[in-house]
């Protein structure tokens, strides 16, 4: 079982930045897409970004323009750079794998990291 460990999350104001980071117990590298997702409150989880092993990414129109997905598999980590936030991304930010065979996330759901924008 992989841990995935998110953090980089805190209390920002409407149009700053935060980087998170999501730290990967084992290899990465043979996981064709890794992805980042959010929660907030008394609302469903929500796919947010996505990067696949040769790089290609893709957003939710939500965040498009804001935020960029990135990963290093030389590290295991994934990241989310965060940038022009509005108090609408507060929320608990979650990394996973995603199997492309059933469009699954492959793992059990860490803590997440929180993520609380001030207007």
């Amino acid at each position: 079982q992989v841990q995935l460990v998110e953090s980089g999350g805190g209390l920002v104001q409407a149009g700053g930045s935060l980087r998170l980071s999501c730290a990967a117990s084992r290899n990465i590298s043979s996981y064709n897409a890794m992805v980042w997702y959010r929660q907030a409150p008394g609302k469903q989880r929500e796919l947010v970004a996505v990067v696949t092993r040769g790089g290609t990414t893709n957003y939710a129109d939500s965040v498009k323009g804001r935020f960029t997905i990135s990963r290093d598999n030389a590290k295991n980590t994934v990241y989310l750079q965060m940038n022009s936030l509005k108090p609408e991304d507060t929320a608990v930010y979650y990394c996973n794998a995603k199997s492309p065979a059933t469009n699954t996330v492959i793992y059990a759901w860490g803590q997440g990291t929180q993520v609380t924008v001030s207007s």
